[in-house]
């Protein structure tokens, strides 16, 4: 609560996504705190009036101090919410999302661990200005079908199907999250292990979802496309939306690269144990109206507490060439 009122009466006024950025992603390590508790601590300083609220046209909730003086918070407002818009615009979200994906599609191709499915067959003919094209996997295989695709499929020897989505989004990554719940429908339904590449994850996804069977990496950056560099600039201005994890092209950097062709090859076969033995409550999860309390419940329920993670703990300590901890799993 202390945090939020800073940064309010630095800022003049912050979105979610800000508060988020200036709180869980930044800051004294020992003060970052996940967004579900930052939320609730905000909603405690709304309920006393402390902070208030207002909304744009879009809908976006913009909070302020109580107290700020309109010629001050108007104009503040105006400029905030003028470059959000921006970062909202179809063409530029198509482009962003695209940006990940090409560089998760060039780790792939440079790797020799797996046969894959999905490509951009345009990617060296223009520059990201104008949107690739992209060759999805198919739905089914094998004879089995997922409804919709996913971004990627690769085939292990030994581990079987993976299923890789790639979400370049602000938003923390939880397991309620719909990316996840998505992910993991059409990963079930075509038995293949769920991989997911996100900006960043929740501590509440690492522990449950890594006891499922999913791997998960976290890019601790977002993508633009290299046609959106003058906004990126503007984006991670700290006095503006401050986004200082934003970088820009799509070119796959040092961390995705080992992901691909070291740890996710390490992680194949105990993540196919995983998630052949959850793969039922998964499904069942995903697919039901099981609410969240009782599917934590299952699958804490299935291992006896001073179990809970030594065999991911085990497995790390094992492979001498991985040392990641939380980035993959």
């Amino acid at each position: 609560m202390k945090r939020i009122r800073n940064v309010l009466r630095t800022h003049g006024a912050a979105s979610a996504r800000i508060l988020e950025n200036k709180i869980s992603d930044a800051g004294l390590t020992n003060q970052r705190i996940d967004p579900h508790l930052l939320t609730k601590a905000r909603v405690l300083l709304e309920n006393v009036n402390d902070v208030e609220v207002v909304k744009d046209k879009k809908g976006t909730p913009w909070y302020y101090l109580r107290g700020i003086p309109a010629e001050v918070l108007e104009p503040r407002l105006k400029e905030l919410q003028a470059l959000h818009e921006e970062t909202q615009s179809k063409q530029f979200t198509l482009r962003m999302g695209q940006a990940l994906e090409l560089a998760v599609s060039k780790a792939l191709l440079s790797q020799k661990h797996f046969h894959t499915l999905g490509h951009f067959t345009d990617m060296n003919d223009h520059d990201d200005s104008t949107l690739y094209k992209k060759e999805e996997p198919p739905s089914n295989i094998s004879g089995k079908t997922c409804e919709g695709k996913l971004d990627f499929v690769l085939f292990s020897g030994t581990a079987g199907l993976a299923g890789i989505e790639v979400k370049n989004v602000r938003e923390w990554v939880y397991s309620q999250s719909d990316e996840v719940i998505q992910m993991v429908k059409k990963c079930c339904a075509l038995d293949a292990v769920p991989v997911l590449i996100a900006r960043r994850y929740s501590y509440e996804a690492f522990s449950i979802l890594t006891e499922c069977g999913v791997i998960v990496h976290q890019m601790y950056n977002q993508r633009y496309a290299n046609h959106d560099a003058d906004l990126a600039n503007r984006v991670r201005d700290k006095r503006l939306l401050g986004y200082h994890d934003v970088r820009v092209g799509n070119d796959p950097d040092e961390r995705l690269l080992k992901f691909v062709h070291v740890n996710l090859p390490l992680l194949m076969d105990w993540a196919r144990a995983k998630f052949d033995e959850h793969r039922e409550l998964l499904g069942e999860y995903v697919n039901t109206d099981m609410g969240y309390p009782e599917f934590v419940a299952k699958v804490r329920g299935r291992y006896k507490e001073e179990r809970e993670q030594t065999d991911y703990e085990g497995f790390v300590s094992a492979e001498s060439d991985y040392h990641q901890g939380e980035d993959d799993f």
